[in-house]
């Protein structure tokens, strides 16, 4: 019975510790990637505020092929939604396009649902380097409420999504200057 106690005890004392640790823990995180694209702003732009768009270059949206995709408003307009219904890696949410300023920035506002809850602003920036060519600056900005704030402890996010925005820029690149 004793040994059943101390057992008890010290789970007990573990789970107080790692709560009070999330306690100090960083609460949101941060990342973003750029890429030299050789098209004018202009058409860049106009692109990419086309969220359906991203069925093209976003590594998360080929996580899967087959994902349910849902619209509201008019793609391209500050309002528009795109929801989405997928497997397990792609998971289910919406972005939402808040803000738009021609040839500098596209906002988004992206709410997942599933595999958890978090809201998260993923801004595209756009800024002209002359002679036919820009850059794209995408990236990702979020917070996590405690207790979930202690994943910030044991995944790098920078390096983790940091990976899937550097391809999905790429996969961009790729397609705008064929």
């Amino acid at each position: 019975m004793n040994i059943l106690l101390y057992i008890l005890l010290g789970v007990a004392g573990f789970i107080a510790l790692v709560l009070i640790l999330a306690l100090f823990t960083k609460k949101g995180y941060s990342i973003q990637r750029s890429i030299v694209i050789h098209r004018p702003i202009s058409e860049v732009y106009d692109f990419l505020r086309h969220i359906k768009n991203q069925d093209i270059y976003s590594k998360w949206v080929q996580t899967d092929p087959g994902m349910q995709k849902i619209y509201k408003g008019n793609d391209g307009e500050v309002g528009f939604i795109y929801g989405w219904n997928g497997n397990k890696q792609a998971g289910e949410g919406e972005q939402e396009i808040k803000k738009l300023e021609p040839n500098k920035l596209i906002d988004l506002e992206v709410r997942f649902v599933r595999p958890f809850k978090a809201v998260a602003q993923t801004p595209f920036r756009l800024a002209s380097e002359g002679d036919g060519k820009m850059t794209v600056s995408w990236g990702m900005v979020s917070t996590m409420n405690y207790p979930m704030n202690l994943i910030l402890l044991l995944m790098d996010m920078d390096k983790a999504l940091g990976k899937d925005l550097e391809t999905s820029l790429g996969v961009l690149k790729q397609h705008l200057e064929k």
